[in-house]
């Protein structure tokens, strides 16, 4: 194992992941735990034959004892001595080898009967909590069907291509993400997204690895890998991003660094200054015990312990952490900024009315309307669209950048856009109420004369609500962002909740205004990682809203809600809170214990073992005060529960 306690630049990494070995599920599978087992029975048989008057094979038995223990944390000592590299394990053979030279082989086999425990209880948990990350991977099936030249065949996950079209029955688990080409279902997605309710699919429906088909026979077409799938990215991307050290990590390092060699020399100096003005051999034992009492073991282990398992435990909650440093950032953020489109609402417009202008109709107006949108990939096109049940495409169709749609159609000019650009005229009243009902208005005009208006809404997630009155609850301060209107942001804020609002917003002024909330507390943005990306990057934290299956938005975020619960959200704010408060808690007990310790060995109030004793002790309790920091609270089952009361939104109908 490497020096697990050191303080070098290198990361904490268990022999097991060097050497590409099994990870240990149980204690007794820890090989440094075996070891230190073996060491522990010897002291004892070693202390009986001491008390039974045999000091040779008392002797012989505690030597055996160190060999055993020591082996466990030497080798790679010196292994990194060799590189220039000192560690805390540096520390522990030092004073091992005085405690031989000075004839104390018992006290330096207990040192390292009781270092090798810490050794192998550090593996232990983040073996553990790493476990927990990688078991999304099991939830592959071990087999697939899959349909080639007719007939079904089981094939490895593995041996899927892109373009395969698998066939899911009823209860099975999707081997790999694709697409689903015939049959409907609903999907149980939780152990991937933390989602309880089923999700309803059908063709033309995205599906991900480790999904359950709940009812009905699918086929899906295949559209990655095994390897490549979106559970194996997401472990992909955490694991290296665990790399990454929050600040109270960094605080650890910075402490336990320049303290390891100034604690050797320290000792230094009590040995010769003790040895030239008292008896030598008191004062190098004294030296000794400081060199021990000082190490900074505890404080190096205590946050990547609690890192590994807060990391493990959202990710189980549907909750992507990417690494330390988002731990620490996400415990401390105290404002949230949430994109409107996608994150607070459902990112699905749908027509809620449409209004035609004096001797016109409501039938010609979607009818343009339409034309116009035929080719276009915005939201609100899909919403028009979907309104009328045949299109005829305009020709010659331009965009305006935040204006709206030019073109021709039937041999007459037609344009399409936001109030403003095209003049409401007599609808000025309508798209007044569109806007205030919380409904995005966009005008027709046909050779030159207005057509009508065509009201769009994106209705808002149902725990919207309650989500923000969550986040208020807990002390942060939300706002919205959005390139919406200011009517209609405004009306959809004051039904979800939320006072500060800013409307027609474009990328960059997202990021610019975040840049601003940042001066006043530190903010995370919400967003879906794509459109908000400079927002994202921004921010003191990005946070991806449903970013299943988006690389983009992986990518982009510190942070990745993989579901479409907003309720994810102030969970994850919470678990983080929590695990960030376990980290301090184990660095003030780490420096607590140096501080006590170092007076006592100095005055010669604790001997050599009493000191390891306390240190390991205090190593025990932070490991197990960090793997605290992998508990999480499920969601509430009640989507209703604890929404605000609404006031009451005009309603929309077409006229």
């Amino acid at each position: 194992m490497s020096d697990a306690c050191g303080c070098s630049d290198d990361e904490t990494t268990p022999a097991g992941d060097e050497a590409g070995e099994h990870e240990a599920e149980r204690l007794w599978e820890v090989s440094e735990l075996r070891f230190a087992a073996v060491a522990g029975v010897l002291l004892l048989v070693g202390l009986v034959a001491a008390s039974m008057d045999q000091p040779a094979v008392a002797t012989v038995l505690n030597s055996v004892a160190l060999l055993v223990g020591a082996w466990t944390f030497v080798p790679s000592t010196v292994r990194r001595l060799a590189r220039g590299k000192i560690g805390v394990g540096t520390l522990m053979t030092i004073a091992a080898i005085g405690a031989v030279l000075l004839g104390e082989v018992a006290e330096a086999a207990a040192l390292a009967f009781l270092f090798s425990i810490s050794e192998g209880l550090e593996e232990y948990s983040l073996a553990r909590t790493r476990r927990g990350l990688r078991a999304l991977l099991d939830l592959v099936p071990a087999t697939a069907t899959v349909l080639r030249d007719g007939a079904e065949t089981t094939v490895a996950p593995g041996e899927l291509g892109i373009g395969d079209l698998m066939v899911v029955k009823p209860g099975e688990r999707v081997a790999t993400d694709g697409v689903i080409r015939t049959g409907r279902t609903a999907l149980d997605v939780s152990a991937i997204t933390g989602e309880s309710v089923p999700v309803e699919a059908g063709p033309g429906g995205t599906v991900y690895a480790g999904s359950i088909n709940g009812s009905g026979v699918l086929e899906v077409e295949v559209t990655t890998t095994a390897q490549d799938n979106s559970l194996a990215r997401i472990v992909r991307i955490v694991e290296a991003e665990q790399s990454r050290k929050g600040e109270a990590q960094r605080l650890a390092d910075r402490i336990a660094k320049p303290l390891v060699p100034g604690v050797m020399i320290a000792a230094a100096l009590i040995a010769v200054a003790g040895s030239l003005l008292g008896d030598a051999g008191t004062w190098i034992e004294r030296a000794l015990v400081v060199l021990v009492a000082a190490s900074p073991c505890a404080l190096a282990i205590s946050i990547p312990v609690s890192v590994v398992a807060a990391v493990g435990a959202a990710s189980k909650q549907g909750v992507l952490i990417k690494g330390g440093a988002a731990v620490e950032a996400l415990g401390a953020i105290r404002g949230v900024a949430l994109d409107k489109t996608g994150t607070l609402t459902r990112n699905a417009p749908s027509v809620v009315a449409v209004v035609a202008a004096p001797g016109h109709t409501q039938e010609r107006v979607l009818q343009v309307a339409a034309a116009l949108e035929a080719r276009s990939e915005h939201p609100l096109a899909r919403a028009i669209l979907a309104a009328v049940s045949a299109v005829s495409p305009a020709s010659d169709v331009e965009a305006v950048p935040g204006a709206g749609l030019t073109g021709t159609f039937e041999g007459r000019p037609v344009r399409l856009g936001r109030p403003g650009w095209v003049q409401a005229g007599s609808l000025a009243g309508e798209v007044e109420r569109m806007q205030q009902a919380g409904a995005t208005a966009v005008l027709i005009e046909e050779n030159g004369s207005l057509l009508g208006a065509v009201a769009v809404r994106d209705e808002l997630r149902p725990e919207a609500a309650q989500v923000v009155a969550q986040l208020r609850r807990d002390g942060y301060h939300v706002a919205m962002l959005t390139g919406d209107n200011s009517l209609t942001a405004t009306a959809l804020a004051l039904e979800v909740g939320i006072d500060e609002v800013h409307a027609d917003l474009r990328p960059e002024d997202k990021a610019a205004l975040v840049a601003q909330l940042r001066t006043q507390r530190r903010t995370a943005m919400v967003g879906d990682g794509v459109n908000d990306a400079p927002a994202l990057a921004t921010a003191d934290l990005g946070i991806a809203m449903g970013a299943m299956g988006t690389d983009v938005a992986i990518e982009t975020a510190d942070v990745a809600l993989m579901g479409e619960d907003l309720r994810h959200l102030p969970q994850a704010f919470a678990h983080a809170r929590r695990a960030r408060r376990i980290m301090l808690q184990n660095v003030g007990l780490s420096l607590a214990i140096i501080i006590v310790l170092m007076p006592l060995a100095l005055f010669g109030v604790l001997g050599l073992a009493a000191v390891v004793l306390v240190h390991e002790i205090a190593e025990v309790l932070v490991i197990a005060n960090g793997v605290r920091a992998g508990r999480a609270q499920p969601l509430p089952t009640d989507v209703t529960e604890a929404i605000t009361a609404r006031p009451e939104q005009p309603a929309l109908a077409a006229q």
